[in-house]
């Protein structure tokens, strides 16, 4: 996609998020945020055995930090709990684009980083 085909997407994502709202029966929820510009985010994830079934958020903020929180629930379904915690934020760059990443890395960031820290928080529940 070219810059343009992007912005396109992310404006899309803010103004009509996907999966968006809290899971009743969720595994585990996690919050997140940077207090410094506003951007929060709770994640609600249900798991079925190690594989991730469904992701929600709710959260409120930038543009960035939404639109990216609300394209990680359209791909992560069906990854486990392995490829979850081994992912990169090259999957950010695919996704938003390199510069966008590079220039608000916070906001960027945010969906991932609270994503990977309420998957490894279940994971660790689960092998007590």
């Amino acid at each position: 996609m070219d810059r343009t085909e992007v912005l396109e997407l992310i404006l899309d994502h803010y103004e009509n998020p996907r999966n968006y709202g809290e899971i009743e029966d969720a595994s585990i929820s996690r919050h997140g945020g940077n207090p410094g510009c506003g951007d929060i985010i709770t994640v609600y994830l249900k798991f079925n055995g190690e594989r991730l079934e469904q992701m929600t958020y709710t959260g409120e903020g930038c543009t960035i930090s939404q639109a990216a929180a609300s394209m990680l629930t359209e791909i992560l379904p069906g990854y486990t709990f392995e490829q979850i915690e081994n992912m990169d934020y090259h999957i950010l760059e695919e996704m938003l684009g390199e510069e966008l990443v590079k220039m608000r890395p916070k906001c960027s960031t945010l969906g991932l980083d609270t994503l990977k820290s309420a998957t490894g928080q279940y994971h660790q529940q689960q092998m007590r």
